[in-house]
């Protein structure tokens, strides 16, 4: 099901969008094919990064124990794939029956608050720990006489707090999600009352900031990356291959960003505003609410995109020492 599902319905019945309606029954099927194709890149890809990461007793530093994070973040998600391959399926299956009945099979409050949980973890723990690693790299390449920051310990105590931020938050946003949701139908948010329309805004505004606030902290270490980078003394031929690695790092980590993470807040920002009737344009409304499957596809995408950034900075893994990297080390 949707991260932020609503209903089955038009888009908003008690408001001025009660007649802008619009058929989006496609998104069933396209869910179970984006998914499957997720689903098994991502369990391939982070599988065989965990296992490279985990084996080789060369990876043992801080940008390896952020590396490991993410792929078990994602895996968190690709776990839960299935489970919602199977809600769509019959949801599909019950669109195509002769009556059309859509509530034919509802599954239970525990069944999507587990699977919100993952979708949350896999989210934001893939967001945060993309930002320790841009911070990872900040430090080694701005600070290089500051070894301290990235030794093993610290990313260790680093990973280990934000993984209790990550599962804390997931939790707490799931738990709120259903507090707002159809008392008969669990996993759909009902914007019908005052009070769960509150709730729904409340848990936009935790949304938005999880993800505005680590991507003010990725920007800001990136942008001073690429000024040491651009300075005379790294573009010497011996510290060429360590800045081209991390220049490859640095860019791939902002497409991420920009093609997962961004697109989607933005359309979940528009989606949301027009479902409680805060913003009465119909065609805004429809256009956010045809590409919101496309969109969340995008955002889950990011678990088979992460494990390329360990392909891509691997060198700098197996190089750099278990105790942060030298003064030299980018």
């Amino acid at each position: 099901m949707d991260q932020w599902n609503m209903s089955d319905a038009p888009v908003k019945s008690f408001s001025p969008l009660s007649n802008c309606t619009m058929d989006t029954s496609y998104r069933f099927t396209f869910y179970q094919v984006s998914y499957s194709v997720i689903f098994l890149l991502g369990l391939a890809t982070n599988s065989l990064a965990l296992r490279r990461l985990c084996l080789s007793p060369f990876t043992i530093n801080s940008t390896a124990i952020y590396m490991v994070s993410l792929s078990t973040a994602d895996l968190f998600f690709v776990i839960s794939l299935p489970l919602r391959i199977y809600y769509y399926y019959h949801k599909a299956q019950a669109l195509s029956s002769i009556t059309g009945d859509l509530s034919s099979w509802t599954p239970g409050a525990a069944y999507c608050h587990f699977t919100f949980t993952l979708k949350y973890i896999s989210l934001y723990g893939g967001i945060f720990f993309l930002v320790c690693i841009a911070v990872d790299r900040y430090f080694a390449v701005v600070h290089p006489l500051a070894p301290s920051v990235r030794r093993l310990r610290v990313a260790q105590l680093v990973s280990g707090g934000i993984w209790c931020l990550v599962l804390g938050l997931s939790v707490s946003l799931s738990l709120l999600r259903s507090a707002a949701a159809h008392q008969n139908q669990p996993c759909l948010l009902d914007p019908t009352s005052q009070h769960h329309r509150t709730i729904i805004l409340a848990v936009l505004c935790i949304v938005l900031g999880l993800f505005l606030l680590p991507t003010v902290l990725l920007l800001y270490s990136y942008c001073r990356v690429l000024s040491v980078l651009s300075h005379p003394r790294h573009r010497s031929r011996s510290q060429h291959h360590s800045r081209k690695h991390t220049l490859t790092v640095i860019y791939w980590v902002l497409a991420i960003f920009l093609l997962c993470f961004l697109p989607y807040h933005i359309n979940l920002l528009v989606y949301t505003l027009a479902h409680l009737g805060l913003l009465s344009h119909c065609g805004l409304a429809k256009v956010t609410k045809a590409v919101h499957p496309v969109m969340l596809s995008l955002a889950s995408s990011n678990c088979c995109l992460n494990p390329l950034i360990y392909y891509f900075s691997s060198s700098l893994v197996h190089r750099e020492t278990p105790g942060g990297g030298g003064s030299g080390s980018l």
